[in-house]
This record gives C-alpha cells, sequence and structure tokens, in this order.
C-alpha cells in the first residue's frame, strides 16, 4: 500500500481565537479531497497550514514524507518549487508578459516543459502569444492553472480555483484538475464554496464547529 502524500494529525489553529482544533486528515495518491465551509471557518488558514505557508499552533503536517514544520527553509523551498502546486481565486500573473511566458517562468524554476496537450485541454493554446492583460479573467485563470500543472506537481492545493468562473468553465478546469491527479498519481486538495465542485472530488469534508468532518 503506497503511502499517503498528506498526512495531518492533531492539527489545531488560531488567531484571536480558535479556528479550528485536532483535525486529522488524509490524502493518498490519485485522490482528491474537497473542504466547505462557511466564510470565515478557517478553510483556506488549514489548506495553508497543509501547503508549508502557515505553521500550526500544534500538531504535525507529514507531507510527502517529510515532516514539514521541522524542515529548513530550503528543504521547504524545494517542496515548493518542484512537488507542490498552489492555484488561488486569484491568479498572481505578471501582467506585463504574454501567457506563454508567464507559464515558462514555472518550468524553468522547476526544469519542466510546457505541453501543448495541457495547455489544448485548458482551452488557451491559441492564447499563449498574447500579453496577459489582453485575456479575460477566465482565461487568465486557465493561464495560472497551466503555469501549476506544467511543473508536474505531486500534490496540488487548490483555494476557491473556480470562484470566479462560469459554470462552463468550472467545469473545464475540473476536468483538467481531476484528469491530472489520475494521470500521474497526484493528488488535489480543494477549498470551495461550490457544493457542484465538492461533489466531484472523491472525499468531502465540512469545517464547521472548529471540527473538520467527513461527510463523503
Amino acid at each position: 500500500m503506497s503511502h499517503p502524500l498528506l498526512e495531518a494529525k492533531g492539527i489545531s489553529h488560531g488567531f484571536d481565537t480558535l479556528l479550528f482544533s485536532n483535525v486529522d486528515f488524509s490524502l493518498a495518491p490519485g485522490h482528491s479531497a474537497a473542504i466547505v465551509g462557511r466564510s470565515g471557518s478557517g478553510k483556506s488558514t488549514l489548506l495553508h497550514i497543509f501547503s508549508t505557508f502557515i505553521q500550526p499552533n500544534a500538531g504535525r503536517v507529514i507531507l510527502l514524507d517529510q515532516d514539514i514544520y521541522a524542515l529548513k527553509e530550503n528543504k521547504v523551498e524545494a517542496l515548493r518549487r518542484f512537488d507542490i502546486g498552489i492555484i488561488f481565486q486569484f491568479h498572481y500573473l505578471f501582467k506585463g508578459m504574454s501567457a506563454k511566458e508567464n507559464v515558462e517562468v514555472a518550468t524553468m524554476l522547476s526544469g519542466s516543459e510546457i505541453e501543448d496537450a495541457l495547455l489544448e485541454k485548458l482551452e488557451i493554446k491559441e492564447l499563449m502569444g498574447q500579453k496577459i492583460g489582453e485575456l479575460s479573467g477566465g482565461q487568465q485563470q486557465r493561464v495560472s492553472i497551466a503555469r501549476v500543472l506544467s511543473k508536474k506537481p505531486r500534490i496540488i492545493f487548490a483555494d476557491e480555483p473556480t470562484g470566479n468562473l462560469d459554470k462552463e468553465t468550472a467545469e473545464l478546469v475540473m476536468d483538467v484538475l481531476l484528469d491530472y491527479i489520475r494521470e500521474n498519481g497526484a493528488g488535489l486538495v480543494l477549498v470551495t464554496h461550490d457544493e457542484s465542485m465538492s461533489s466531484r472530488c472523491e472525499k468531502q469534508y465540512r469545517l464547521e464547529d472548529k471540527i473538520l468532518k467527513e461527510v463523503r
């Protein structure tokens, strides 16, 4: 049996007040999990804890067989560069650069290549020569997803990746993400308000009353 890509044990965290406590979570290769919950429940904070960006007040996170909050910073940076993919609701692209140049930033850092098949799946191949400022919001979000997937991450953390997309484009994005993890034995942790998107993941969790519960 393969090791989990991600295993969190006893995670508790809060800022002015406690957000959640004693959270356990596990994700196997080739699997997807969605975390839903009302605004302010701590979903994004939990995702940031899983993905190396916020150290929890209590608990351990084992990501790709490494205790991430016991690692030196250079090891964490290597994980972020080569193995972790982060997709946000807002794309954080370089406005003065073309779509292709934005994707190339990730591939140069990770030593990978842009695949035409991925651009075709995301329906952006013909847009690669255009400046980011010339693209619609939905096109920009798909470029940002191409940038993440082009570096071949082993695990993807997606925070409301379809939040600003119309239903058809949101479905296309989910198709691409789910195909990617199946084809590459990768994992997906999705935070979303959209029940139709979360229902497409194999497991669904709800963060409510400071507790993370598996609901499917």
